[in-house]
């Protein structure tokens, strides 16, 4: 029998910058987890990430100890670093921001797939293409 799960976290932290302060330190403090010691752990293994944000699932067990799992940056983050912009459109049908190539969306599709709700690549990328028109971006061949 394992351990007993009390809880479960979902947090978007930068890439090996977790530290105590919120939101890291009062959601892992209130439920008496080492705050230290996941810190650590999270920037060890998303030091080489960039400057992502880096959503983690953390599962958290009755003898304070935890197991977290970090997942790839959010589409739209590795859209706006793909074609280096700030940020999205403010009015993404009539405001285009960025062109993104087959190449590029293929790249960023084959990059999330495996924490996307695809089958194959095909729908990896109109997941992708959703995204990135949402954000007026245009896709061109």
């Amino acid at each position: 029998m394992g351990k007993k799960i009390v809880g479960q976290l979902k947090l978007q932290i930068p890439a090996g910058k977790a530290n105590p302060s919120p939101p890291v330190g009062p959601a892992l403090g209130q439920r008496g987890v080492n705050i230290m010691e996941f810190c650590k752990a999270f920037n060890e293994k998303t030091k080489d990430m960039g400057s992502f944000n880096i959503p983690v699932i953390i599962t958290i067990y009755q003898d304070k100890s935890f197991t977290f799992v970090v997942k790839k940056p959010p589409v739209t983050d590795l859209i706006k670093n793909t074609l280096n912009l700030q940020k999205g459109s403010d009015n993404p049908l009539k405001n285009k921001v960025a062109k993104l190539t087959q190449e590029q969306l293929e790249g960023i599709a084959r990059a999330k797939l495996e924490d996307l709700n695809a089958v194959d690549m095909e729908a990896a990328k109109k997941i992708v293409a959703g995204s990135a028109r949402s954000m007026g971006v245009d896709i061109v061949d």
